[in-house]
């Protein structure tokens, strides 16, 4: 499995939410994905945050922005 990571400073505001936003290519297709942020401890751990997908992009959206990856299948 491969992985992308991003930073809280990646996300945008958009109605109350934050989102980062990936296109479909870079990340498979978008199906058996996986979210984990980093805790207080430096170690990672597996959220469940809404994934949307629009046209040729996907949205990972969270209350707040966050230090993370994003696991998928190519």
């Amino acid at each position: 499995m491969s992985h992308r990571n991003f930073k809280k400073e990646d996300f945008i505001e958009v109605d109350g939410e934050y989102r980062v936003e990936y296109k479909l290519g870079d990340v498979g297709l978008g199906a058996n994905m996986i979210v984990e942020r980093i805790n207080e401890d430096g170690e990672y751990e597996v959220i469940l945050a809404e994934i949307k997908r629009f046209k040729d992009s996907l949205y990972v959206s969270w209350s707040e922005p966050f230090d993370g990856r994003i696991i998928f299948e190519e």
